[in-house]
């Protein structure tokens, strides 16, 4: 199985109120030392990568502020996770890095020679996760005062950046345009370098790409829309699609939907790896594990809780009594964290206290509580009955659950067969898909661009 640790350049991600614990170590976050520790911990134990989530707005709906987010460090204050990653991969030979960049607010452009860089240092083992945005607050902030643009609108946009990012790593500079010849003085054949003339609804690029190709010319694609536009821009594209459900059957539903679009569109379904979203409370013992569990439980920051939900489902969750059950309603933003919590349970009419109790240690995914064998024979479950590739592994203490995971679980999966001991080549998607892949493959639209530009 696949595994990615699952965190966020900032005090506290996905749980509300756990930075209290004694434990919880995520007020490291501003030291190098701290992530240069997590990535060789993670790399000892074959993980795939880390995936940093990431978001250039701020959660300010709930009672109208930013308050509440500020108050429990509700993904605020959050750093840019790319500048870490140089430096995690110094230390570390395998270990894959999945960072976002939103369509909405960059220019694929300079995207494209972010991720060629990044791919440049660390050898070939970066990811890029395709985001088209949703807080309001980066509207304000970086859309010159705009307000969030249409769903239909933002997957248009992010379509063309796709495309255009495609142009420029795969078409723009030809394979051996390098030929550093200090006899004959040419260190970059022009011959060789090639302008894309985009010309699109949302960009303009005539001319030629700025890096050299690097060791996977495209980051590893990453996605994790669940709308209809985001799963059909994910079959279209993504090497690489997050996904989160709270049950078995409704996760296989949407990996057989995912990878029958891949098919229609003449993509191979094995091209395309599916992780879900999953937080793992591991001890030695199954009870040691329940009673960590429900300390965590009791640490759970309602107003916290509800800041995250607020941002993630576009609405104000304090206009609601906490204890009367919550009614679908439509928003704009993240309908599909409203609808959740509607159909994860139709005999269950949910309160706000509720969700705030389901999302306060982990996030909206399932969260698995046992001793080593109990979550591996859970972990296995998911991937047999559902025809997951892995997971994405969120936490609830900061740095203890991760070790936690590796030092109880990882023995007991790789006893069992079930995760790697030792990597397979040496870039991100030949990690994902086997050595000798680190290039698109010839399914990929990306792999259209190349030599497209010649003459």
């Amino acid at each position: 199985m696949k595994l990615f640790a699952f965190n966020f350049n900032g005090p506290a991600h996905l749980s509300s109120g756990l930075w209290r614990h004694p434990l919880d170590r995520g007020h490291e976050y501003k030291t190098l030392s701290y992530w240069l520790e997590y990535a060789k911990m993670l790399e000892n134990a074959c993980f795939d990568g880390i995936f940093f989530a990431d978001n250039v707005g701020y959660h300010d709906l709930y009672q109208g502020s930013v308050d509440g987010a500020l108050k429990d460090a509700a993904q605020i204050p959050a750093n840019d996770p790319a500048y870490l990653i140089p430096a995690m991969a110094a230390v570390t030979k395998h270990l894959g890095f999945g960072i976002t960049s939103s369509t909405a607010y960059d220019h694929p452009y300079q995207t494209a020679r972010k991720f060629a860089t990044l791919d440049h240092l660390t050898g070939g083992r970066i990811g890029w996760n395709v985001v088209t945005s949703y807080a309001a607050s980066a509207a304000r902030n970086i859309g010159n005062g705009a307000e969030l643009p249409g769903h239909a609108e933002r997957y248009a946009r992010a379509e063309e950046f796709i495309a255009v990012i495609l142009k420029l790593l795969e078409g723009s500079w030809e394979d051996g345009c390098a030929l550093v010849d200090k006899t004959n003085g040419v260190y970059i054949d022009p011959a060789k370098v090639h302008e894309i003339k985009h010309q699109g609804t949302h960009f303009t690029v005539p001319g030629i790409f700025l890096c050299e190709p690097s060791p996977q010319r495209t980051p590893v694609i990453f996605q994790a829309g669940g709308s209809s536009q985001g799963v059909a821009m994910a079959a279209a594209s993504a090497e690489a699609v997050f996904l989160n459900s709270v049950s078995k059957a409704g996760l296989k539903k949407q990996v057989d939907a995912l990878h029958e679009k891949a098919a229609a569109l003449g993509r191979n379904p094995a091209h395309v790896a599916t992780v879900q979203l999953v937080t793992v409370i591991v001890a030695a013992t199954d009870a040691q594990a329940q009673e960590r569990y429900e300390h965590y439980q009791s640490l759970v920051d309602y107003e916290g809780a509800m800041a995250r939900y607020s941002g993630w489902a576009g609405l104000d969750m304090s206009t609601f009594d906490p204890d009367v059950p919550f009614k679908h309603v439509q928003t704009k933003a993240g309908q599909l964290m409203v609808d959740m919590f509607s159909k994860m349970d139709p005999d269950k009419e949910w309160t706000p206290r509720d969700i705030a109790h389901y999302l306060g240690v982990g996030g909206t995914g399932p969260v698995i509580v046992g001793g080593p064998a109990k979550v591996a024979e859970e972990l296995q479950s998911w991937v047999d009955d559902t025809g997951i590739s892995g997971f994405n592994l969120a936490h609830g203490v900061e740095f203890e659950d991760m070790k936690n995971f590796v030092q109880y679980a990882v023995p007991e999966l790789q006893n069992r067969g079930l995760m790697r001991t030792q990597y397979d080549g040496s870039t991100l998607r030949e990690s994902l898909f086997g050595k000798g892949r680190a290039r698109l493959p010839d399914d990929h639209p990306g792999a259209a661009y190349r030599n497209a530009f010649k003459g």
